[in-house]
């Protein structure tokens, strides 16, 4: 009885420390790689234990509690020297294209990775073999070790690098030993313990996690002069502050302001998404705002009630305060975010966040706020976007989100929306879409009479607005554009020659395409025959950055590059800082 006890506590710790190997992991190729490749832990993990059980069976003597203690401590062992192998094969997925080697390394990703979630599915198979008559036991202990292993994975993560956590974790696989080893298992077993945990304080460098040098913040850190400053770790991100020259963010400003830009520092989200956090100390360097596209709606609206979605650095909630709103509510979808600018911004800058500010998806929030709100302000500003975003479900901008945005604006309210242009255009044709259905849950089957959009040399401000834009509006959106020298993509009544003036771009190819998706008839021809998917997006396909229509590959290949090509040559593509 004592022993299978043992034997049940030691099947316990061993899928806790599993189970967390395997969270860690998501949390590892989030950072170091990209988002997308987060799904590989789950194959890797299932190639693991599936293995196993084909090895179990074709070499059924190795079926024996004899070898039980042999597994566990493969499992020790295979946990750290996978992470420690991964963290110095240079996989870079950006190469893939031109470098087959990389193929080689994927390969070995898996091999090396599956080697602990094998040894455990040997562990595992073998005490439900051999113990066949205490099924339920085991399988107890391997569900409640899954689940205290999730959540230690949970707070683990918030306390330091993934590198450092893996030595951690490996020493709470390391007391599986004691408990299902005879002596010269459990000396080996305090070997490893003590060995995990001396490397660890008196190496700790030798753990960090490797990140890509093309993810963001790799290449924004190897300018001259550029400095990182702070780490913030959490359970669903990483933040990172950093002084770079690479940080000039003020997107789509004004080529008619001259003056430099107020001093700010970088943030970056799993080194990957970058944004900035602005020193508003001096109001004098606080006039850029005003050349910014993203200032339209507050040089048209009552400023009253203003709602900023996802403000990440807060730039947008430093735009609805330097227009004097009376009241701005925040509302972002990254905790650890607001909890690392608010830290970081009291000696720098005003504490933007710290008050009327949430934490949640804004369309939560909003389902539950009774307040009208004057402006609400969506940011689709992802400086650095990849095709990978299109694996990532996103609720913020499907048809049920926005219809909850425009409930909740006045009747004159202001649904502002900020894009970086991105060729070939889809994104902005997507939205306008699913805006267009939620307008139409509204009752309001055209949008003609609710939308303005312009465009500066690297961005995109559309607006919506629940009454019809009036003439006044008009004038002042093209007082706007005119004195700021931006270009008018869409107002009610719009002509050819007032589109494409400034900026000039090879065609009309926007003026045309936002006249036919204003009106529904012509709407849906233009999105049944555009090359890209660019139907509305709902809660139950919430993939909003996944255009591809599998028909058109080659063509989408070739606009793709003739696109990316003159953006680069005329220079519309500068960094997005």
């Amino acid at each position: 009885m004592k022993k299978n006890l043992a034997v049940l506590t030691a099947i316990f710790i061993a899928s806790a420390s599993s189970l967390s190997y395997q969270i860690i992991l998501i949390r590892i190729f989030s950072v170091s790689l990209w988002y997308h490749f987060a799904f590989m832990v789950i194959s890797i993990s299932m190639l693991g234990i599936g293995a196993s059980g084909t090895m179990l069976s074709v070499f059924p003597g190795l079926r024996d509690m004899r070898y039980l203690p042999l597994y566990l401590m493969m499992l020790v062992i295979s946990i750290p020297a996978s992470y420690l192998a991964i963290n110095n094969i240079p996989l870079e997925p950006a190469r893939l294209s031109w470098d087959t080697i990389q193929i080689f390394y994927i390969l070995l990703y898996y091999i090396l990775l599956s080697l602990p979630f094998l040894s455990f599915g040997l562990a595992a198979s073998t005490a439900f073999s051999e113990m066949s008559g205490q099924a339920r036991e085991i399988y107890a202990s391997d569900l409640s070790g899954a689940g205290i292993g999730s959540i230690l994975a949970v707070f683990l993560l918030s306390a330091g690098d993934s590198g450092k956590i893996i030595m951690i974790v490996t020493s709470v696989s390391a007391l599986s030993l004691f408990f299902a080893g005879n002596r010269g298992y459990k000396l080996i077993s305090f070997i490893l313990l003590a060995a995990s945990l001396t490397a660890l304080y008196v190496q700790p460098s030798f753990f960090m996690q490797r990140i890509s040098p093309y993810k963001p913040l790799q290449v924004a850190l190897r300018f001259p002069g550029a400095e990182h400053m702070h780490t913030f770790y959490g359970p669903f991100s990483r933040i990172d502050l950093f002084n770079s020259p690479a940080v000039r963010f003020a997107p789509g400003l004004s080529f008619s302001y001259l003056d430099p830009l107020p001093e700010q520092t970088g943030i970056t989200i799993d080194a990957g998404e970058i944004h900035a956090i602005t020193n508003s100390s001096r109001p004098e360097q606080m006039d850029f705002i005003k050349f910014l596209p993203s200032a339209l709606p507050y040089e048209l609206s009552s400023k009253e009630n203003v709602l900023v979605i996802e403000p990440k650095g807060g730039l947008s909630v430093l735009t609805a305060a330097f227009y004097q709103s009376a009241n701005i509510w925040k509302v972002d979808s990254d905790p650890l975010l607001i909890q690392s600018v608010r830290q970081y911004s009291k000696a720098f800058s005003s504490d933007i966040y710290n008050e009327n500010t949430w934490a949640g998806l804004g369309r939560s929030w909003l389902a539950s706020n009774t307040t009208k709100f004057d402006i609400i302000d969506v940011s689709l500003l992802n400086p650095l976007p990849s095709g990978s975003s299109g694996f990532s479900e996103d609720y913020r901008f499907t048809v049920e989100a926005f219809e909850e945005y425009l409930n909740n604006l006045n009747t004159n309210g202001l649904l502002s929306v900020n894009l970086f242009i991105i060729p070939p255009p889809r994104t902005e044709f997507r939205l306008i879409n699913t805006v267009a259905e939620a307008f139409k849950r509204q009752g309001i089957p055209d949008i003609h009479k609710n939308t303005a959009a312009i465009r500066s040399w690297g961005t995109i401000t559309l607006i919506f607005k629940k009454s019809a834009i009036t003439d006044l509006d008009i004038q002042n959106i093209k007082q706007f554009t005119q004195d700021k020298r931006f270009d008018l993509l869409y107002y009610p009544g719009i002509t050819e020659k007032e589109s494409n003036v400034y900026i000039k771009m090879p065609s009309s190819e926007y003026f045309n395409s936002f006249k036919k998706l204003m009106l529904s008839k012509q709407r849906r021809e233009f999105t049944d025959t555009y090359v890209f998917d660019i139907t509305p997006v709902y809660d139950e396909n919430p993939f909003f950055h996944y255009y591809l229509k599998f028909g058109n590959i080659s063509e989408i290949y070739a606009l793709s590059g003739k696109k990316w090509q003159f953006f680069f040559e005329e220079g519309y593509l500068l960094p997005a800082m």
